[in-house]
């Protein structure tokens, strides 16, 4: 299942860089949390969620982005950019969601 995984982000990631979006970062982990990717987008950083899922039998992709995965989000984009010595930049939190073949990209999803 992992590998399926993988195989959704580098479709996210070759999806929203053909949108403009320029890769920075891929599966940064803290304490906190991990994110998919972060990417620029003009002068915004966006911290990128992708989720899979095969089908919407269960719920679908986006709905997995629960309020406690949200939390850990802002955490560890807060630690990135303390990391990085970025400080206040303008940033956004994107979900892109792919439900079997059907591919959601949800801009400033929370």
């Amino acid at each position: 299942m992992r590998s399926r995984g993988l195989e959704a982000e580098q479709h996210a990631c070759d999806y929203l860089q053909a949108q403009g979006l320029r890769l920075l970062e891929r599966n940064v982990q803290c304490r906190f949390g991990e994110i998919d990717l972060i990417m620029r987008h003009g002068e915004q950083l966006v911290f990128v969620e992708v989720k899979y899922r095969q089908s919407r039998g269960f719920g679908g992709a986006a709905q997995a982005v629960t309020a406690a995965k949200q939390h850990k989000l802002r955490a560890t984009a807060l630690w990135y950019l303390q990391q990085q010595g970025w400080g206040e930049r303008p940033c956004r939190f994107d979900v892109l969601a792919i439900d079997g073949s059907e591919l959601n990209w949800i801009q400033n999803a929370f």
